[in-house]
C-alpha cells in the first residue's frame, strides 16, 4: 500500500498530465473547455477517479454532460498510454472519469440562501443584502 503522502502525489502528477492532455491533444469544438478538478486515486495506486467540470456549457445540460463523459471514456486508453509515457509510474492506475457537480451544487446552494433571506426580509431588499 502506498502512503497517503505518495497518493497525493500521484493524482497531482495525473491532474497536470490529464489537463495538459485535454488542453493540447483531445480537441473536439463540439465539446466546451473541459478543466480537470481533481483527481483521487486508490491506496494501491491501481484506479484514479478524474472529476472533471465543463465551461462553455449551461449547467444542468444532461446530453452534454454525458456525451463528453463518453468521449473522455473512449480516450482513457489514450489518455493512459501518454501517463505510461510521461510519468515514471510503475503502475498507470485505471481511469474513470466523473463529472463534478460542485459548481452546480454551489449555484443551487447559493440560490436557495437568497430565497431564504429574501423571504424572510421581502418589503427591504437592500437590508437582505448585507
Amino acid at each position: 500500500m502506498a502512503s497517503q503522502t505518495r497518493q497525493f502525489k500521484v493524482a497531482d502528477l495525473l491532474q497536470k498530465i490529464i489537463a495538459d492532455l485535454l488542453l493540447r491533444d483531445l480537441k473536439d469544438p463540439r465539446v466546451p473547455l473541459v478543466s480537470v478538478a481533481s483527481v483521487e486515486v486508490s491506496r494501491d495506486l491501481s484506479f484514479a477517479k478524474v472529476f472533471i467540470s465543463m465551461f462553455g456549457a449551461n449547467l444542468g445540460e444532461e446530453d452534454l454532460s454525458k456525451s463528453v463523459l463518453e468521449k473522455l471514456n473512449l480516450a482513457k486508453g489514450f489518455v493512459r498510454h501518454t501517463i505510461a509515457k510521461q510519468a515514471s509510474l510503475r503502475i498507470v492506475p485505471e481511469l474513470a472519469f466523473v463529472l463534478d457537480r460542485t459548481l452546480e451544487r454551489g449555484h443551487e446552494l447559493s440560490s436557495l440562501i437568497d430565497a431564504a433571506v429574501h423571504s424572510k426580509n421581502p418589503e427591504n431588499p437592500e437590508d437582505a443584502k448585507t
